[in-house]
């Protein structure tokens, strides 16, 4: 059981072919968009699936903690697993010292789009580091130009846009460590380290020389038309930093890689290298069959990811995936800036308790972007952490 619907659904069964081919097991896939409803109701009622597919490890951990799933090391080296993966990607998979989750999709956030015709045109560089980049913005605004497209309204869910910047800010200033440390509540919300993190995105997101119509323009456009002004000829802002899936929200007419390129939003602190934030799906196993162990086996494999990144629409977290399968540049770019990063992390919201990552820490970002008290505002999602 997953999320995965539509066209993407039959890109992840024709990944399953060859497995099928191979042992004669016949894999049924269950999608659903009701999947964080449907699931627990299945469980309950003793009649889970052999495998599901997570898209975010939230949930998946609360059945780790319950004792509903089947640890990956019962059946699997974890070297092996480590040398495919990394030890970052495995480690986000772990729940109380058991590896649970396998990851198959990965979603690169940590990316900034630009328009590579007008860069070439005015002599503009790709920056290296925040200071540059801000730097870049300063020139762009000295040209009479706005430099940034950014907007956050994403209905029920307006937020998230602004959570993922301060989520990669945070993670290249005070580095990986305590940036886990932030995500479990032990650096509290309303810790010096995370109002930083929120000041230097109002920085760019609040400058009204940066983005257009000022905090009002942020909160009420659309998150997937505010990269379209960079589309316009000349255009209207020449920076966008947003997640590989984007690249769906673009006008048809839009060609990657010659009307928009990207680079990887610029380390913060040196020290911590290139982080990199990203989210993702994985497969968890509910029961313990041999055909399921089988079809773990398998998806630890390479096979099944390079079949679906030949597909499109596709970034594997695996480490032996060979760049040369992606079909076009920009996915093939985006695949080796998720492979030659120093550190990766996964999007904090989606780790963090539902009634803070999908709840106060949105609601809490709306509030400050549209003027409220930032010290007000940490308190306020630090105090909605539950209780343990």
């Amino acid at each position: 059981m997953g999320v995965i619907i539509g066209e993407q659904q039959e890109r992840l069964q024709k990944a399953l072919e060859p497995f099928e081919q191979e042992t004669g097991i016949n894999v049924v896939y269950e999608g659903t968009d009701a999947f964080a409803t449907l699931l627990p109701i299945r469980v309950d009622g003793g009649n889970p699936p052999d495998i599901a597919m997570f898209p975010q490890p939230g949930l998946m951990r609360d059945f780790a903690r319950e004792g509903e799933l089947i640890p990956l090391q019962t059946f699997m080296s974890l070297d092996n697993l480590i040398e495919a993966y990394g030890e970052d990607w495995v480690s986000l998979g772990e729940v109380d010292g058991n590896v649970y989750g396998l990851w198959y999709r990965a979603s690169v956030k940590s990316l900034v789009w630009y328009p590579p015709a007008s860069f070439a045109e005015h002599g503009y560089s790709i920056p290296e580091t925040w200071d540059e980049m801000i730097a870049l913005s300063d020139q762009i605004v000295a040209e009479g130009k706005r430099p940034w497209c950014l907007g956050i309204e994403s209905g029920d869910a307006t937020g998230w846009v602004g959570t993922d910047w301060v989520e990669d800010i945070l993670l290249r200033s005070i580095g990986a460590e305590k940036y886990d440390q932030w995500v479990d509540n032990e650096i509290p919300f309303n810790d010096a380290r995370v109002k930083e993190a929120f000041e230097k995105f109002s920085e760019i997101a609040l400058h009204d020389e940066y983005v257009r119509g000022g905090r009002v323009g942020v909160l009420s456009t659309p998150f997937g038309d505010s990269v379209n002004p960079m589309f316009e000829d000349p255009p209207r802002c020449y920076l966008h930093r947003q997640a590989n899936f984007i690249a769906s929200f673009f006008p048809s007419d839009v060609t990657l890689g010659e009307d928009v390129a990207i680079f990887p939003l610029p380390p913060i602190n040196p020290e911590q290298g290139q982080p990199i934030l990203v989210a993702g799906d994985a497969f968890a196993m509910f029961n313990d069959t041999p055909e399921a162990r089988q079809l773990m086996e398998y998806l630890a494999s390479k096979v099944p990811h390079e079949v679906w990144a030949s597909l499109g629409g596709f970034i594997s977290p695996h480490q032996e995936v060979s760049l040369d399968v992606y079909p076009d540049e920009l996915t093939r770019q985006v695949a080796e800036i998720l492979q030659s990063a120093d550190v990766v992390r996964f999007d904090g919201s989606d780790m963090m308790p539902g009634a803070v990552g999908t709840g106060t820490f949105w609601t809490g970002m709306v509030d400050y972007l549209g003027g409220a008290d930032l010290e007000e505002v940490l308190d306020y999602i630090e105090n909605s952490f539950p209780e343990i």
